[in-house]
């Protein structure tokens, strides 16, 4: 059940973070939601009268984590490829055709039970903005499929007909299809257009084709860049002004003076390294440099088929070098930067009210807790959407 209040004071706050450019963390503090937004935040003696009050027992409230890179809508499962991997398998891009093959398979039906339980799964874990990929049709009419299902789960889809090449087509005549009729079918259904840049899926030149091609009808280009070895996808997305680069996991010195200077989001991905044993991208020397970093979960069924963002943040601190601060900043603030959301990501006056209360005292329990579920209710826009209801005034009455 689901209920929303006109206003709503979340009191005894233990700590909140907002990434307020002033106080991005406060102790003892209170926010006021309404309408969908947050209205006021502040010292709870300061806070201003509202219809509903709600005690958050001195836990932390935190934004809501932006996922902005998974490829949810999917059937079948590829845990023989993860075993193999974790015996000293190799990772090869050719796998995505054996997640192509099941949901090409799977009826409509099965694609939206298979899609909500996942969403349903991350709201349960604090993740309050999706963004979902195609990419598992590769025909025509499966890409468009898929997208209809991503359309109704999220505002943030993206057409990955160039995922890789499918089965008996020729590169090149798979391009044409994908920037032809393929992006007619699927455009209208998408905010994003995507490509895989790497060894056993797209070169630097059909990237930029595929990319430049759903720019001009109005999509915003993303790329899958540097997972598997170096290669053009960094400066592919920089030239073609994407909005983010997805996996950096190999990295040139110009690489990253070219996200720097373009502002590209560097997407980092620590789920996949997790799975595929590669060796993880170094966030610090990003961050460093002054790019902007992002972490998702990349939840997809052969190299990251994980849905937790509180996972991704502690791998983050454990492997990549970042601070829990950091990592916590990369999974809302970086998430919103790399969707083009000024609305979400943080707990400013104005923004969304997407804001999850965590049982913990301080959002560095996300690492130093690692895999215990320390959230304890998620808010979407105001409305109470999972984790515990037992707090107290909890609007939604249960």
């Amino acid at each position: 059940m689901t209920t929303k209040a006109r206003s709503t004071l979340i009191t005894n706050i233990g700590e909140l973070v907002t990434w307020e450019d002033e106080r991005p963390i406060a102790r003892n503090q209170a926010v006021v939601v309404a309408d969908g937004h947050i209205a006021w935040q502040g010292p709870p003696s300061c806070a201003p009268a509202a219809d509903v009050c709600v005690d958050a027992g001195g836990g932390t409230v935190i934004p809501g984590f932006v996922d902005s890179h998974t490829h949810l809508v999917f059937a079948g499962e590829r845990r023989e490829e993860f075993v193999a991997r974790m015996g000293g398998g190799r990772y090869a891009a050719g796998g995505i055709r054996t997640t192509v093959a099941a949901t090409r398979e799977a009826s409509l039906a099965q694609l939206e039970a298979l899609g909500a339980r996942r969403m349903e799964e991350l709201v349960r874990q604090g993740t309050t903005t999706v963004e979902i990929k195609s990419g598992y049709g590769l025909s025509v009419e499966s890409e468009e499929r898929l997208l209809r299902v991503a359309r109704g789960l999220t505002p943030e889809t993206t057409f990955l007909g160039a995922h890789v090449v499918p089965e008996g087509w020729d590169a090149g005549e798979y391009v044409d299809l994908v920037t032809g009729t393929m992006l007619d079918a699927c455009a209208p259904h998408a905010r994003w257009v995507d490509v895989f840049c790497d060894e056993g899926a797209f070169d630097g030149d059909q990237a930029r084709v595929v990319a430049l091609a759903g720019r001009a009808r109005g999509l915003v280009p993303r790329l899958h860049a540097n997972q598997l070895r170096y290669g053009p996808g960094v400066q592919v997305a920089c030239e073609v002004g994407a909005a983010a680069a997805d996996h950096c996991t190999y990295l040139t010195d110009a690489d990253v003076a070219a996200l720097a200077d373009s502002g590209v989001v560097a997407g980092l991905l620590p789920g996949v390294e997790f799975s595929t044993k590669q060796p993880y991208p170094s966030a610090r020397r990003l961050l460093d440099a002054g790019v902007t970093v992002s972490l998702a979960t990349d939840c997809n069924p052969g190299t990251s088929y994980t849905s937790s963002m509180p996972f991704c943040v502690a791998l983050a601190v454990r492997e990549m070098g970042m601070t829990p601060t950091e990592a916590l900043r990369a999974a809302t603030w970086g998430g919103g930067v790399s969707l083009r959301r000024a609305d979400v990501g943080h707990l400013r006056e104005g923004a969304q009210a997407d804001l999850v209360v965590l049982d913990a005292p301080s959002h560095v329990y996300l690492a130093y807790r690692p895999g215990v579920p320390l959230v304890r209710a998620v808010i979407r826009a105001g409305v109470w959407v999972g984790g515990d209801p037992r707090l107290s005034g909890n609007p939604a009455g249960v």
